[in-house]
């Protein structure tokens, strides 16, 4: 149901995997377990995969924080985007990416739920895509010293919200990964 015209197919979007993102996040290893099951399905099934790196001053590219974590890894052809702000469309190649894969459809998994899960999402929904956030496949840390929620109910207030946003000729949705369609 896309806006984008002639874009059926579907990616997965894997988003700030990375050692510093997620090294004390919440549910860490079920989360990384559960995008690679995600991962290796979509491979199985030959649907797309797009990895995403955030770079900053914290996330040096190259530098052991900056990388993908160790249960999971692209593979060669794969594309890998490198991203400077939360939206991960923002100021990347990551529509052109998905315009030569003909992807219309995005299903998000990563981190972290409170900043770069919400900004991609948006981001993609606002540019024509229909969007799944996989609801037990994203995480955050715990920001609740700065007035945040805990991370339990960032995780469980992002997937009530996502189900429920709308855009006119686009899906919004949160799937289980284990219910997630892929093709």
């Amino acid at each position: 149901m896309t806006t984008l015209p002639d874009r059926p197919n579907t990616a997965v979007l894997v988003v700030d995997v990375q050692n510093g993102v997620v090294s004390d996040a919440y549910r860490r290893d079920s989360v990384v377990a559960a995008v690679e099951g995600l991962v290796d399905r979509a491979r199985t099934e030959q649907v797309p995969v797009v990895w995403v790196q955030h770079n900053d001053d914290e996330l040096v590219a190259g530098g052991t924080a900056w990388r993908i974590v160790a249960e999971l890894s692209p593979k060669d052809g794969e594309p890998v985007v490198q991203k400077h702000h939360g939206d991960s469309f923002e100021a990347t190649d990551l529509e052109d990416v998905l315009a030569r894969l003909g992807v219309g459809r995005v299903v998000v998994a990563g981190a972290a739920t409170d900043f770069c899960i919400r900004a991609t999402l948006h981001g993609a929904l606002v540019r024509g895509y229909d969007t799944t956030l996989v609801g037990d496949a994203h995480t955050t840390v715990d920001h609740s010293a700065h007035g945040a929620p805990s991370p339990d109910l960032v995780v469980a207030h992002t997937n009530f919200y996502w189900s429920h946003q709308t855009a006119p000729g686009r899906v919004a949705e949160t799937v289980p990964a284990a219910e997630v369609k892929l093709g």
